[in-house]
C-alpha cells in the first residue's frame, strides 16, 4: 500500500499543475492578509505571517504581492474572513478535515456541502473526524538539503517531534507550542523551509480500493480549487498500482513548481 505522504505529494503537485497562479495567489494572499491582521505585520514577530510569506516564497509569488497583502492589513480596509474547519467522510467512510477562510459563511458551507455529496461523502460535525487526527507543526525541506540522518540529527537537537524523511523530501513534526522554535532552529542550519505550518497529521490511514481512491482524489482536487478552501487532510491509502498510474498521469505535464 502506498503511504500518505507519496498521496499528499502527487495532491500537490497535481494543484501546481492544474491551478490557475492567480488563483493561487490569492489563496496565499488571503492567508498573509488575515494573518497580519490577526497579529504584528513584521513576519519576525507574528509566525503565522512567517509561515504564510514562506508559503508565498515556495510558490514564487511576487515581494510585491506579499508586501501589498501585509499592507492590507495594516490599512483597515481588508475583508474580514471567517476561519472554519469543516469535517466530513469521503467514499470508503475515510475522514477528511477542510479548512477555509471565507467572507460567506452560508455560501461556503453550502458549496463544500454540495462537493461532498456529489462524491458520494458527506459533511459531519466539528470533531467527528478531527480526533483521528494530531493537530501538529511541521517543518518541510527538499531531500537535497540534508541528508536522511543529518536531518534527523539536527531535528532532535531543535526539539523536534518527529521526522519523516523519503526521496520527496524531509518533513520535521513539532507540537503546535515549539513550531516557531524548532522552525527558526533549521533554518539557521538549513536556510529557508519550504513550509513551516499547522497541519492535521492522520494518526492511522484507511485503505481503500482503487474505484473509492479515484474518488478520493477527485473530491479532493474539486474541494482544492474552490476559492475558499486552504487546506485539505485526509487519511487515506491506495494501492501501489494506482499510485503509479496517478505519478505517471501527472508528471508529463508538470508545469509549475508550490497549501
Amino acid at each position: 500500500m502506498a503511504g500518505h505522504s507519496q498521496f499528499k505529494n502527487i495532491m500537490h503537485r497535481k494543484g501546481r499543475q492544474d491551478a490557475a497562479k492567480s488563483k493561487l495567489f490569492g489563496k496565499l494572499a488571503r492567508e498573509i492578509t488575515v494573518s497580519a491582521k490577526l497579529g504584528s505585520p513584521d513576519p519576525a514577530m507574528n509566525p503565522r505571517l512567517r509561515a504564510a510569506v514562506i508559503a508565498a516564497r515556495a510558490e514564487n509569488m511576487p515581494k510585491d504581492k506579499i508586501d501589498r497583502a501585509i499592507k492590507k492589513a495594516m490599512g483597515g480596509d481588508a475583508e474580514s474572513y471567517d476561519e472554519i474547519r469543516y469535517e466530513g467522510y469521503g467514499p470508503g467512510a475515510v475522514a477528511i478535515i477542510v479548512e477555509v477562510l471565507t467572507d460567506n459563511r452560508n455560501r461556503t458551507a453550502g458549496e463544500v456541502r454540495a462537493t461532498f455529496t456529489k462524491s458520494g461523502g458527506h459533511l459531519a460535525e466539528t470533531g467527528a473526524v478531527s480526533f483521528m487526527f494530531d493537530h501538529l507543526g511541521v517543518v518541510e525541506y527538499d531531500a537535497k538539503v540534508a541528508s536522511v540522518d543529518a536531518m534527523l540529527e539536527a531535528a532532535i537537537e531543535a526539539g523536534a517531534e518527529d521526522v519523516v524523511s523519503n526521496e520527496s523530501g524531509h518533513e520535521i513534526y513539532t507540537t503546535q507550542e515549539s513550531l516557531r522554535e524548532v522552525a527558526k532552529a533549521l533554518e539557521a542550519k538549513f536556510g529557508e523551509p519550504h513550509k513551516a505550518a499547522l497541519v492535521w497529521k492522520p494518526q492511522s490511514t484507511v485503505a481503500v480500493n482503487d474505484e473509492q481512491g479515484e474518488k478520493l482524489f477527485k473530491l479532493i482536487e474539486t474541494l482544492n480549487e474552490h476559492d475558499d478552501v486552504q487546506s485539505v487532510y485526509a487519511n487515506f491509502e491506495v494501492s501501489d498500482a494506482l499510485m503509479q498510474k496517478l505519478s505517471a498521469e501527472e508528471l508529463p505535464s508538470r508545469s509549475v513548481t508550490a497549501r
